[in-house]
């Protein structure tokens, strides 16, 4: 029996010492979960009437841009400039060899003399034909007085039927002699007017030949900068090829692509005359710029638009890609605030009873203070005057985080 027993007191006692030891343990609090709070730094949104700017990229480009070609085949025989050379009104630039254009000259100047000599022989033998019409109708009526006299021997028995009938054929013969000359001289107006228009056309010519022969030296039409000389001293070209390029110096022009959501406004402002202005500041170039027209054909994306230094281009180059910043038209009751402080490009977070409340908002454009500082400037009928704006970016923002503001 003991050895019954004795296990069954062991289980027992083992038992209830570990119910009092787990009766007994003390008991640890538990924890409390809290909301973390966020510091952040915040503005007070302030209204006011600014002009804004956008940030635009540019390229050189000359509505005036010139491309000399050759007048007809021909070779150079002459390169006086280069790619980059400054030129003068009147300068010499490339020649060709002007003989490969005056046969052509010679030959559109013989032709016209010829057909002036021509109308000269024309009138003097219109002057002959009127002389000589006027002999053959006195012929004419000679041989008509002679057949009526043939005929009335005839009726009298005193004249043969052969000496009639001779007569006859000379009356023929003069009839179609006068009909002949009559026609000569009634048709010299028209001869006249063909040669005439033979003139005009010879007259062309000769001036195209002259025209080729002047044009086979190309001279600069005003002061400019050469941007290409694809020939060479030597060479044969075609009619047509391009012998030269060059833009003269202060026509330069920016063109740039601004957003349509812009264009209302900047139309708006030319139409009332107010003047669009933009500014390049880069190394090297420090251009104050105005807006001279828009594109005459739009894009769903906005509108082209052409801007003029207002003073000596020199320091621009045709094809550069330049920033630009333009100034908008002013706007009223808008709040300037750091780029960090909007969230994807048209929402912001005020600061309400230490909880974040998002805001939908509209942007304008840039604005850049006297310190050289840029702001975005935001419009939103949801802000009023004095709330605070979030400045800190925080990569988990939604609303109704708790934050605090950190001085």
């Amino acid at each position: 029996m003991l050895k019954t027993i004795l296990p069954l007191v062991i289980i027992v006692i083992a038992v209830g010492l570990f119910q009092h030891l787990k009766a007994s343990k003390p008991e640890r609090e538990k924890p409390v979960l809290k909301e973390k709070v966020w510091q952040v730094a915040v503005i007070s949104a302030v209204k006011q009437n600014l002009s804004p700017s956008i940030e635009l990229y540019g390229r050189v480009e000359s509505p005036d841009f010139l491309q000399p070609a050759a007048p007809g085949a021909g070779v150079i025989t002459e390169v006086l400039v280069q790619s980059g050379s400054r030129v003068t009104p009147g300068q010499l630039l490339v020649k060709i060899d002007s003989r490969d254009f005056q046969s052509a000259l010679v030959q559109a100047k013989t032709d016209l003399q010829d057909i002036k000599n021509q109308i000269s022989e024309l009138k003097m033998r219109h002057r002959l034909n009127q002389d000589a019409l006027k002999t053959e109708r006195q012929l004419l009526q000679l041989a008509e007085d002679e057949v009526k006299r043939l005929l009335k021997l005839k009726k009298q028995k005193l004249s043969a039927d052969t000496i009639l009938n001779v007569a006859r054929s000379a009356l023929g013969r003069q009839q179609l002699s006068v009909f002949s000359r009559q026609y000569e001289v009634e048709s010299y107006s028209l001869q006249l007017k063909k040669l005439k228009t033979r003139i005009i056309q010879n007259q062309a010519k000769l001036e195209e030949a002259r025209l080729r022969v002047e044009r086979s030296e190309v001279f600069a039409p005003f002061e400019a900068v050469i941007t290409a000389t694809p020939v060479s001293v030597g060479d044969r070209v075609a009619t047509g090829e391009i012998l030269v390029a060059l833009y003269p110096v202060n026509s330069l022009e920016i063109r740039a692509h601004i957003p349509a959501r812009y264009i209302a406004r900047i139309q708006q402002s030319m139409s009332e005359g107010a003047t669009q202005l933009a500014h390049i500041a880069t190394p090297g170039i420090n251009l104050q710029l105005e807006l001279v027209r828009l594109a005459g054909e739009a894009e769903p994306s906005g509108v082209d638009a052409y801007f003029r230094a207002d003073q000596s281009s020199s320091q621009l180059h045709l094809g550069a890609l330049l920033p630009l910043k333009l100034e908008l038209p002013v706007e009223s009751d808008v709040i300037a605030v750091p780029y960090q402080a909007i969230y994807g490009n048209s929402r912001l977070y005020l600061l309400k009873h230490n909880r974040l409340q998002g805001v939908d908002v509209e942007s304008v454009g840039e604005y850049g203070d006297e310190e050289g500082g840029a702001s975005l400037l935001v419009k939103s009928l949801e802000i009023n005057a004095g709330d605070n704006i979030v400045i800190t970016h925080l990569p988990n923002a939604v609303s109704g985080l708790k934050v605090e503001e950190r001085n």
